[in-house]
Parts: structure tokens; C-alpha cells; sequence
């Protein structure tokens, strides 16, 4: 008898610190998943406090792009007030579109083009796309991770009974996923008509 109730106690005590050990390892990715969103989260900020100085270099060549300005700043805006990971990537997407139309005035303006300012800050802000992209990358990398934790026994009756959610992965739109070709290089001129013969 008092083997059998040290059978059971070893029993229970063993139980117990398996389910110390899964719910330390839920908190451990959950963690994880909290410091490669404070990584995106980075990112995010220092693009976007790169984004005044670029678009006042704009501005001081295209003055009459006012509604562009005023997208990039509304977009920015959006991004500073995301409180989640799914609003992050929609006003990062929108972020990257009012983006896409500054450069698209850009275009018009040679001289702007070629001006060591607007190189040095289309440089940063190219190396600050590449740093959201891969802590992008990291962060979904440890939501797929959490998240699978989440659904596979015995982690999930753990994750239900202490209230473990599922959390948001990064994500970019459709649009995001289509191929985007950007030059910066000066657009040659449209050939001249040929010269009459009369």
C-alpha cells in the first residue's frame, strides 16, 4: 500500500513539473514573440522619422504636391497609432503606397534626383526597408512558432487554461506580394520626332 501511494505521488509530482516545464516554454516563446515585435516595431519608428526630412527635401523642389505630403504624413500617422500587429501591416502597406507616389514625383524633378540629400536619405531609407524585412521576417518566424505551440498537445490544454491567445502574424497586402520595380536612375528622353522632309 505505501508503495503504491508513493507510485502515485511520483505520479502527480512528475505531471506537475511537465506542466511547469510546457507552461515556462509558453511563456518563453510568448516573450519572444513580444521582443521580435518591439524589432519591427523599431524599424518601423526609425523609417518613419526618417520620412520628414525626405519629404521636406521633396517639397523644396515640387512645393504644388501638397495631397502627396499630406498622404505621407496621414500614412505615418496611421503607423504611430498601431496598436496591433494586423494594423502595423496596414498602415505599413499604406505607408509603402503614399511612398510610391512621393518617389513618383521624384521622377519629374532631375535635379532633386540627382541632390546629395535626397541620395543620402533614399540610401537610409532603403537600408531601413531592408531592416523591416527581415525583423518582419523574425517576428512571423516566432509567431508561426507560438502559435503552433498553441495547437499541439499538451501545450494547448495548457494555452486554454491560462489564457495563452494566438497571436497576428506581419502581414502585407496582396498588392505587397506583386513585383514593385522602382528606378532611380534618370529616364532616358523620348526619341524626337524625325524631321520632316519637305
Amino acid at each position: 500500500m505505501a508503495w503504491l501511494s508513493l507510485l502515485i505521488l511520483a505520479l502527480l509530482l512528475a505531471f506537475l513539473i511537465i506542466a511547469l516545464s510546457r507552461y515556462n516554454e509558453l511563456v518563453r516563446s510568448r516573450k519572444r514573440v513580444q521582443e521580435a515585435w518591439s524589432g519591427v516595431d523599431v524599424q518601423l519608428r526609425r523609417r518613419s522619422s526618417l520620412l520628414p526630412n525626405l519629404v521636406e527635401t521633396v517639397r523644396g523642389y515640387a512645393e504644388h504636391e501638397k495631397d502627396v505630403f499630406e498622404e505621407v504624413a496621414r500614412a505615418r500617422g496611421a503607423l504611430h497609432k498601431a496598436g496591433t500587429a494586423g494594423q502595423a501591416s496596414s498602415a505599413n502597406t499604406a505607408l509603402t503606397a503614399a511612398l510610391g507616389n512621393l518617389f513618383a514625383v521624384v521622377e519629374s524633378y532631375p535635379t532633386l534626383r540627382a541632390s546629395d540629400n535626397y541620395m543620402s536619405l533614399r540610401a537610409d531609407l532603403s537600408d531601413l526597408e531592408a531592416k523591416i524585412a527581415y525583423a518582419r521576417q523574425f517576428y512571423n518566424r516566432n509567431v508561426l512558432d507560438y502559435n503552433t505551440r498553441l495547437e499541439t498537445f499538451p501545450d494547448t490544454l495548457i494555452a486554454r487554461n491560462f489564457g495563452f491567445q494566438p497571436v497576428e502574424f506581419f502581414e502585407g497586402d496582396d498588392k505587397d506580394k506583386a513585383d514593385i520595380r522602382i528606378s532611380f536612375a534618370p529616364r532616358s528622353p523620348a526619341p524626337e520626332p524625325p524631321a520632316s522632309a519637305a
